[in-house]
């Protein structure tokens, strides 16, 4: 009974220290990532999502290129809000990934999304494709056909871990607004909160607002990234098509530390 006692205490010590671990690496991965003394190095994984011969030419044709307005963008708003960094953020592409993620609980229980996110972070590690420099964050982005999808399950991004998983469309007319949908996950792995209402999908005044002081207030003309669409009216709201319908509030600036 003893040596089952001593067994059991050493388990649970030693699964304490895989914790503290865990909670210490992503503490000072926060902190790098929200100093803004350099680049960010953003790596995209492709997926192949449906497994289709779509989905399969649009990743072999894809090219680091593709996510250059994301650059552009983070840059352009990093200038606006007076960030010293005139860079951000460098995309670079992976070679694709042949396995899928792991999917979040679907309850979204405490425990059950602490135990997804560490099975996530290890999916990451183990699933790691890229040949260059230790990626800061890694967004894996999975495509998939839309001859056959017309809507997609919800992406994510996660501060605990550095990483996003993006679902996308694998078309080039698309390419604007999967960029859009990357940027939103890439700023909540650097400490954004989404802004727009979970029950309607529409941007929350005046956080999630381009314009948020415009008169009349309807229409804007761009989306506050992390409201993730044009309001248009009360009740209607239009997904941008590229990042260059859209800005970084002043609310989402200071939580990612560009304004203090």
């Amino acid at each position: 009974m003893a040596t089952r006692s001593t067994f059991r205490t050493f388990r649970i010590f030693l699964l304490l220290l895989v914790l503290l671990f865990v909670a210490l690496s992503s503490w000072l991965a926060k902190a790098r990532s929200t100093a803004w003394d350099r680049p960010l190095w953003v790596v995209v994984y492709p997926v192949n999502g449906d497994g289709s011969d779509a989905s399969a030419r649009y990743i072999s044709d894809l090219r680091a290129e593709a996510f250059v307005p994301i650059e552009e963008f983070m840059a352009r708003e990093a200038q606006r809000h007076g960030l010293k960094l005139a860079n951000p953020v460098t995309m670079k592409l992976a070679p694709p990934v042949t396995k899928f993620p792991p999917k979040p609980p679907p309850n979204g229980d405490t425990l059950g999304v602490m135990t997804w996110s560490l099975k996530m972070r290890y999916w990451a590690w183990k699933n790691d494709t890229f040949k260059g420099p230790s990626a800061d964050i890694q967004m894996f982005v999975v495509y998939h056909d839309p001859k056959q999808y017309d809507r997609l399950e919800h992406s994510f991004g996660l501060q605990k871990g550095l990483l996003g998983v993006v679902n996308a469309f694998a078309d080039r007319r698309l390419e604007g607004q999967n960029n859009v949908v990357m940027a939103h996950e890439l700023l909540h792995t650097v400490g954004a909160t989404d802004k727009y209402d979970m029950r309607t999908n529409l941007p929350i005044h005046p956080a999630g607002f381009a314009e948020p002081d415009k008169q009349p207030l309807y229409p804007q003309s761009k989306a506050e990234i992390m409201g993730g669409r044009i309001p248009l009216s009360q009740t209607n709201a239009e997904i941008p098509g590229n990042p260059g319908q859209t800005l970084i509030g002043a609310v989402t600036a200071a939580e990612i530390n560009w304004l203090k």
